[in-house]
């Protein structure tokens, strides 16, 4: 068990990201980092992003002094995924830690909703991840503590107004952590899914909220704030602890007491 640990970190492409904070959280316990990202996501969405944010988180995770690698990947593209593990081979050998962090997002109603995006979410929401499981168990060799951790967002404790494709498809990440915690404890793998809550990771001062919706939401949390990229980022720093070898198959809401009914405060 004394082998160098590596982990493929999806969806990390922001300064501000919580797969940002993710990969510097795991580096601080001296894990080699490869990580993905895609920025015409990120470019066509409020927060936006700048060129050289990736080169940046790069260079910060490298700072800490492990390994690091990354490579643009288009989660629609199947093909994308055999090429990121034989990417990690080339460079790496194999890893023992996937955290399927990547996201795509867009509002969705009953009115507005469409194949194309119906398929864009269910891509990379749920069928990367699972294909990227895949391929990490067949190239997963045993010699570390294998942990996989899917990052979702409480679809199953409460309504997701205009949100209908991004809420049933990281619905179904929930069923799928649940479901291979028995197959992949064989294999000496932990599977766990982490809902960190209403993180600002950028995107709340990028319009999508008024000032008034920031607050209401903000007086819903006990402890005054929102969740903080680094909040997810210890957790998921301690999921993939040989501390944890025990916790598996496990939905772990991480919200800070947030409160999901109005009320008068």
């Amino acid at each position: 068990m004394n082998k160098k640990r590596v982990a493929l970190v999806t969806g990390v492409s922001r300064i501000k990201g919580i797969g940002k904070a993710i990969c510097i959280e795991l580096a601080k316990q001296g894990i080699d980092i490869f990580f993905t990202y895609w920025r015409q996501y990120d470019k066509s969405m409020p927060w936006g992003i700048s060129d050289n944010e990736p080169e940046m988180i790069k260079d910060e995770i490298s700072d800490l002094g492990v390994h690091c690698k990354h490579y643009e990947a288009d989660l629609m593209n199947e093909s994308s995924i055999e090429l990121i593990f034989k990417i990690i081979k080339e460079n790496f050998g194999s890893a023992s830690i996937l955290i399927n962090n990547a996201t795509y997002s867009t509002q969705t109603d009953i009115k507005n909703i469409t194949s194309e995006n119906l398929d864009n979410h269910y891509m990379v929401n749920l069928k990367a991840p699972l294909l990227l499981t895949q391929k990490f168990v067949e190239q997963y060799d045993g010699n570390a503590h294998g942990r996989i951790i899917n990052i979702t967002s409480g679809q199953s404790l409460s309504a997701m107004s205009n949100e209908i494709a991004y809420a049933v498809t990281k619905g179904g990440i929930e069923t799928f952590t649940k479901t291979m915690q028995h197959e992949l404890g064989f294999m000496n793998i932990t599977i766990n899914a982490v809902n960190p809550g209403l993180t600002d990771s950028g995107w709340i001062n990028s319009g999508l909220l008024d000032q008034k919706q920031t607050e209401i939401f903000r007086k819903r949390f006990p402890q005054g704030r929102f969740g903080l990229p680094a909040d997810a980022a210890k957790l998921v720093g301690f999921l993939v602890n040989e501390d944890a070898d025990w916790i598996t198959g496990q939905i772990i809401h991480s919200e800070g007491g947030f409160i999901r009914e109005s009320y008068e405060y």
